[in-house]
């Protein structure tokens, strides 16, 4: 199965449309197309270039290069010049091998995102459809500027979110490994010694005792069972209907779930703002939205809302079928569409969720840490407890 770039309009609107189609061959591709009453002007085959590595581009690396890249085309540099230099000075691998090939097809009469959607690995649907607004129109320096700051804000809220997530995932690990120790090492050590004095062993001693014996004696297995759980749910994630149920359920989640809304929110307001803002049709935005938004229910909503809209409904009336998009989105979306500048005021909500996510974020730093403590403390202190317990019995028989 091969992946054809394509170019058409649509034969009913005469909008231009711009992707790319699984096929076996070009003609299979082409028959696909018109299916979907296109006309087709011109259609390639995406072949990856030999030499050109598939990895992932950080979207530091990728906001840098932008913004550079948007500084020397206004600056009176052509895209070629631009790109040369950038190569030269870009650190990532397969950033430069990428610049090297982009530059060679814009040679060859390539358009730059023409070029781009060779490299779909590196840069997004939403990159690539922006680029092409701001060659058509003009404006490609701007254009590159406001993919700078997207990415630039996209990345720091990423950042603060992984920092939130990461304390208490290392918090989490260090007390079971300590625990793990303790269990391992520690308990059989002193449950020989009270089975030596004859000490008969408090009930939950014993229970703390046995844990120990199976977690040293089935050690193997035990981490065995968890690395397949592990895959069967990393399996279970990638199933179209295990991704729709997971999506679901972790907005249900108390804390976490509020945390996930809030970013999904903003990241459908900020993108959606950049693509309208850039000038892209609303029906292609929706399309493309739904694909960066990871989150099916959103995605699915996104989808269906583009077909109302198609029907003649307005931005806001087809997102309120949807309970994801709450009451506040939806009044300053109709704000928004009253003053004919719904691009800003979608900006503006992904600034106000941002700063709320920001927020919910300090909460609940500050509310993870007296759980984590208070979770140490019955996890050590219990084990302490259980082994104290039979030594408080013999001093009392000695007695």
């Amino acid at each position: 199965m091969a992946v054809f770039s394509y170019y058409a309009r649509e034969a009913g609107t005469g909008r231009e449309v711009r992707g790319t189609v699984d096929a076996s061959s070009q003609e299979t591709a082409l028959a696909l197309l018109r299916g979907r009453n296109l006309f087709v002007h011109s259609i390639r085959e995406r072949i990856n270039p030999a030499g050109t590595s598939s990895r992932k581009v950080k979207l530091i690396d990728l906001a840098a290069f932008t913004r550079q890249l948007s500084s020397m085309i206004d600056a009176g540099l052509t895209i070629t010049q631009s790109l040369q230099t950038l190569q030269g000075q870009t650190v990532n691998r397969s950033l430069k091998e990428a610049i090297q090939n982009i530059i060679r097809q814009i040679d060859e009469g390539e358009s730059f995102s023409g070029a781009l959607q060779q490299h779909s690995d590196i840069f997004s649907r939403l990159y690539i459809n922006m680029v092409d607004a701001g060659e058509r129109g003009g404006i490609l320096p701007d254009i590159l500027a406001r993919l700078a700051s997207y990415s630039e804000r996209t990345q720091k809220l990423q950042s603060k979110v992984r920092s939130a997530m990461i304390y208490p995932i290392v918090v989490l690990l260090v007390a079971l490994g300590v625990t793990g120790f303790l269990m391992i090492q520690v308990v059989p050590t002193f449950s020989e010694i009270f089975r030596d004095m004859g000490a008969e062993l408090p009930l939950f001693t014993q229970l703390v005792v046995a844990i120990s014996y199976l977690l040293r004696d089935y050690l193997i297995w035990i981490l065995i069972a968890a690395g397949f759980a592990w895959l069967g749910w990393r399996y279970l994630l990638q199933t179209p209907g295990g991704r729709s149920w997971w999506d679901n359920y972790k907005l249900t989640l108390p804390i976490f779930g509020v945390l996930w809304h809030k970013l999904a929110l903003s990241r459908f307001a900020r993108t959606t703002a950049a693509l309208l803002h850039s000038g892209v049709p609303i029906l292609e935005v929706l399309n493309i939205v739904s694909s960066t938004v990871d989150n099916v229910q959103m995605e699915k909503a996104l989808k269906e809302s583009a077909v109302k809209i198609e029907q003649g409904d307005t931005l806001s009336g087809a997102l309120s079928a949807y309970p994801i998009f709450p009451a506040s989105l939806l009044r300053m979306v109709v704000a928004g569409e009253q003053g004919g500048m719904i691009d800003s005021m979608l900006e503006k909500i992904a600034d106000y969720m941002d700063e709320e996510l920001e927020n919910s974020l300090s909460s609940m730093t500050s509310l993870i840490e007296p759980i984590l403590i208070v979770f140490l403390g019955i996890m050590i202190g219990g084990m302490v407890l259980a082994m104290f317990l039979p030594v408080f019995d013999l001093v009392n028989h000695i007695r």
